[in-house]
């Protein structure tokens, strides 16, 4: 019987997506929930999968379509795959009755099935994916299978997308992808439509440092978690909010819309993108709650399974440019937020401290506002909130 194969619903605000990869080709065998395509938003991967198992027996869109909620992708005939068992032997003593097969081979398929990002990194590195043999999972392709590739100099057709010799000085064109086109969409539009102004202050972050370093073994062995630099900064930031709630505002029209809770955003660096999970009702959670609400964070924008509705809503944002070695940035906006703090790299400096100078392990914290709804006054003061807290971390607990 066939079964129609569609579009499924798309999150909230996404009108379309892209659909970017087949991992299955016309009469391949599919089995129930098995992953059939991948389809791009604005901001997420989707994987449709096979409502049934049986016979993919039509695709109706090709990639790099764009395509609506509800739209027809592909036919499947459904019910049991039938594959004809080669007698025992067979492939030792007759090789060469195996005839070649003509059956077009789709991006991602079997062996050379791989995710987005792995499909970007080998179109700029000139391999194709459907050559390699995968060492992941159920044969899906890898970076590390696509950097031994290139090692190995299995590229594909060995000349660059211009044309030129791989010796010669080649361009590639790549297309952004949906996610970063999204974002720059929506850095253009914080610029443009928020008045922006950064303030900047630093911290002394040695009580923090030496306070985990008293409790991360107890700490990890307890939540299952490292104790990391965040949840600090996560707690520090609400306490600051409580206090100066126009931070934790937005701007809708002519309104300015408060937010009696604290859904706190941590903007992660993914391999597509920039990317902002919402850690909700942040101030009702221990340090242990948000740490894991964080890793699993982690390991979903890892393994492409983070959902739209993990990154909508958030109240204000923390990112933290330190892990890559910034010392000092001007963050921008996250719309409609009004507000973002930036973390930047701890570095031991001379600081002059009771008339002695002596090396302190500093950051310099940098809030970007949008100074339509929030005076200098208050962003410098919620800065001060956040130093102090970070500089005295009993206030966390005693919230003074």
């Amino acid at each position: 019987m066939p079964i129609e194969v569609k579009v499924p619903q798309l999150p909230e605000s996404v009108a379309d997506a892209t659909l970017i990869a087949w991992h299955k080709a016309p009469g391949d065998a599919v089995s129930r929930d098995e992953s059939l395509v991948e389809l791009e938003t604005d901001k997420v991967v989707l994987e449709v999968p096979a409502p049934v198992s049986g016979v993919l027996k039509e695709i109706r869109v090709p990639n790099g379509t764009t395509v609506r909620a509800g739209e027809l992708l592909a036919i499947l005939e459904a019910g049991e795959a039938k594959v004809a068992a080669a007698p025992a032997g067979a492939a030792a003593t007759a090789p060469a009755a195996v005839a070649p097969t003509t059956a077009p081979v789709a991006p991602g398929r079997a062996a050379g099935r791989a995710g987005p990002a792995v499909r970007r990194l080998a179109a700029e590195s000139g391999v194709d994916p459907v050559a390699i043999a995968g060492s992941g999972r159920d044969g899906r392709v890898l970076k590390a299978d696509v950097a031994a590739a290139v090692a190995a100099g299995e590229t594909a057709g060995a000349m660059p997308a211009t044309g030129l010799p791989p010796a010669g000085r080649a361009e590639r064109r790549v297309p952004m992808s949906r996610l970063r086109a999204r974002i720059a969409e929506r850095m253009v539009e914080a610029q443009q439509q928020a008045a922006m102004l950064t303030t900047f202050n630093e911290a002394d972050l040695g009580e923090v440092i030496a306070l985990r370093h008293r409790h991360r073994a107890a700490f990890e062995q307890r939540h299952g978690v490292k104790l990391g630099f965040t949840a600090f900064f996560v707690k520090a930031a609400i306490e600051a909010l409580r206090r100066f709630p126009v931070v934790n505002a937005s701007v809708e029209g002519g309104d300015i819309v408060h937010h009696d809770y604290y859904d706190i955003g941590i903007a992660v660096s993914t391999e597509r993108g920039l990317i902002v999970p919402v850690v909700r009702d942040a101030d009702t959670l221990s340090f242990g709650q948000i740490e894991t609400a964080i890793a699993d964070y982690g390991r979903k924008a890892r393994d492409g399974s983070i959902g739209m509705e993990d990154l909508t809503g958030g109240t204000f944002t923390i990112t933290n440019g330190g892990i890559f070695g910034s010392l000092l940035s001007t963050p921008i906006l996250n719309p409609p937020q009004s507000a973002i703090l930036g973390m930047h790299k701890i570095q031991e400096r001379p600081m002059v401290v009771n008339g002695q100078l002596v090396a302190r392990p500093m950051m310099y914290l940098a809030l970007t506002y949008d100074h339509r709804i929030i005076d200098g006054r208050e962003a410098v003061q919620f800065l001060v909130a956040v130093k102090d807290a970070l500089e005295d971390p009993a206030r966390l607990l005693l919230q003074v």
